[in-house]
């Protein structure tokens, strides 16, 4: 195993042992030792010519409000990632608040939101 391998999975195995907010941010970043992520998407919802599907990141038990929203922009679909730093007790209270802060998200900044890549 190359020098640089090894040092990266010794990194990830101390990230996965570090307190649970800190290890659990940096693998929904970067994965797990493994390199899986886990992401479950809900059923896409139609929200003023937008598409939104939330996505709560699991951080070990509580659920961080996230998710995509989609639309058309000159003539092409974009797709954007939000996250937000609400912690959910369970999956369906995440999708909840993920589908909530989108169509607030839509609300404010409506067709400009696609010139971003994250919000």
């Amino acid at each position: 195993m190359s020098g640089k391998l090894s040092g990266m999975i010794l990194l990830l195995q101390l990230i996965r042992d570090l307190p649970m907010g800190i290890g659990n941010l940096f693998k929904s970043l970067f994965g797990d030792a493994s390199g899986a992520t886990e992401e479950t998407l809900s059923e896409p919802l139609e929200y003023k010519e937008f598409t939104i599907e939330a996505a709560p990141i699991d951080e070990g038990g509580k659920f961080r409000t996230a998710g995509y929203i989609s639309g058309e922009l000159d003539g092409e679909t974009k797709r954007v990632q939000f996250i937000r730093a609400d912690e959910n007790a369970n999956r369906q209270a995440a999708i909840d608040h993920s589908i909530s802060k989108a169509r607030q998200i839509i609300d404010e900044q409506g067709a400009k939101l696609l010139g971003k890549t994250h919000l």
